[in-house]
């Protein structure tokens, strides 16, 4: 993938271009939208283990939202929040194939019809329509804000749904007497094939992500349930708290891991550019980076940056290396060294091959030093010595 030069202990060699992602592994759990969101990733050096943690009921086969739409036909609401410019277009486009798109929008003509930001109010103009309000935040504490000013009690109103929660907007009208009646646009249900996300899965619990991203709640809820079915959420929490950073697209798609205890990485704007920009600050930033023989080394995900060249490092050889980072310049010995191979067993031997991989990687066989009888260390450098020891 890199176009790299040999390098060796004779003399530097040049940085090779890479992006700021490069070395990390990031897994996308969306089921929408994936595609766009992975290549955003690997433009900028990620390698992406994709596993939709989700699908989405296809619209012209929703039996829930067929009845919802005919129902409010039949029986007219007084106000119709739309929340998603992509959902109500779809529930339009659905009805239009049921041969409910006309009566549909008579209907949506006659009512007070909101509109959640300036998406929402394109869409709803799109159909033929005009909204009566819409907020200019795309808040729907704002558009909550008015119907209880406004009052609801005893008036009826549909609220466009599309999987994710409203955390309190719908308890709050139905608080205030109002009836409130879902639109299920974009249902969710578990994956069809769900060996992707258990892949993905098994790579957060092992430490072999070193991202998550969730661009929706009703995804993150699905990872945490299929976690809790194969008795592994404990182990996922611990990694998502710790080790794994989980990267959500806004505060909504968060809620789900909040609850679980996790805090999570949020760009300002919920969007999937500044949620792909947050990762390539959030990443990097917490790499290990020490001088060791005189180089430069930043330990990521799958690959050691030595003076800014990518050094792609097997699994067993990262292992090695974090286990020797842990105490840079003290001699860790091969036994310590052995109970980070995973699978290793007893053989001290696998230590050896491991290591003579992980100096190839790096290409300065150097950076590691051989301590006879004892094991191997980092070769942190003098200065850094020092300062490790006064800290």
């Amino acid at each position: 993938m890199y176009d790299e030069q040999q390098r060796t202990d004779a003399g530097p060699r040049a940085a090779v271009e890479h992006g700021p992602l490069a070395g990390f592994t990031v897994g996308v759990t969306a089921a929408r939208r994936a595609e766009e969101l992975g290549a955003l990733l690997q433009r900028r050096g990620a390698a992406v283990l994709h596993a939709p943690a989700l699908r989405i009921v296809p619209l012209a086969d929703d039996g829930e939202l067929l009845a919802a739409t005919k129902g409010l036909i039949d029986q007219a609401p007084d106000v119709v929040v739309a929340t998603t410019a992509i959902g109500f277009r779809g529930w339009i486009e659905a009805a239009d194939g049921w041969g409910l798109g006309e009566a549909l929008l008579a209907r949506l003509g006659e009512v007070e019809l909101l509109a959640r930001g300036p998406k929402v109010k394109g869409s709803v103009r799109a159909a033929g329509l005009t909204e009566d309000w819409s907020p200019s935040s795309e808040s729907m504490a704002e558009v909550l804000d008015r119907l209880l000013e406004e009052g609801v009690d005893g008036r009826r109103v549909a609220v466009q749904l599309h999987g994710e929660p409203l955390p309190g907007f719908v308890e709050s009208l139905r608080a205030a007497g109002a009836e409130v009646v879902g639109v299920p646009v974009y249902r969710w249900m578990p994956p069809e094939d769900i060996s992707p996300l258990d892949r993905l899965l098994d790579a957060a619990v092992s430490r072999g992500l070193d991202a998550v991203t969730f661009t929706s709640a009703p995804a993150a809820a699905s990872l945490l349930n299929r976690a809790e079915e194969r008795g592994l959420l404990p182990e996922l929490l611990t990694a998502l708290q710790h080790d794994v950073v989980p990267a959500c697209v806004g505060p909504v798609t968060a809620l789900p891991l909040q609850a679980r205890g996790v805090d999570t990485v949020q760009p300002e704007r919920f969007r999937l550019g500044p949620l792909v920009q947050l990762l390539c600050q959030e990443l990097p930033g917490r790499a290990r980076a020490l001088p060791v023989a005189g180089h430069r080394m930043e330990i990521r995900g799958h690959a050691v940056l030595v003076d800014g060249c990518l050094r792609p490092v097997p699994p067993a050889g990262m292992s090695l290396l974090r286990a020797l980072s842990r105490r840079p310049g003290w001699v860790v010995p091969r036994a310590d060294l052995l109970r980070a191979l995973p699978g290793a067993g007893r053989d001290e031997h696998a230590v050896e091959t491991a290591m003579a991989r992980l100096r190839t990687a790096l290409g300065a066989p150097k950076l590691i030093q051989t301590v006879v009888k004892r094991g191997y260390r980092l070769a942190l450098d003098p200065a850094a010595d020092a300062k490790y020891a006064d800290a």
